[in-house]
């Protein structure tokens, strides 16, 4: 690995540790749940998921689970159900 490289990596792993650099605007992930896999998507401030749960309360725990992860590089908007 050429110099410039080595120095790019090290920079890469400073920025990882530094958690306020990152906000994420949209993702999709699949959880892999206790009954089996789920699709998880985020955009705009707002949460979807697949479960029958999510569908009746707005929140499941794969939801929550990516909430905890991406702590403080995600906007959370709640809507009332």
């Amino acid at each position: 690995m050429d110099y410039s490289m080595i120095s790019k990596l090290e920079k890469a792993k400073r920025y990882a540790k530094e958690r306020d650099r990152f906000k994420i605007h949209s993702l999709e992930a699949t959880v892999e749940g206790s009954n089996g896999p789920h699709v998880v998507k985020y955009k705009d401030g707002k949460w979807e998921c697949d479960c029958s749960f999510f569908q009746g309360r707005g929140r499941c725990s794969h939801t929550m689970s990516l909430e905890i992860i991406l702590e403080g590089m995600v906007d959370i908007a709640y809507e009332d159900q």
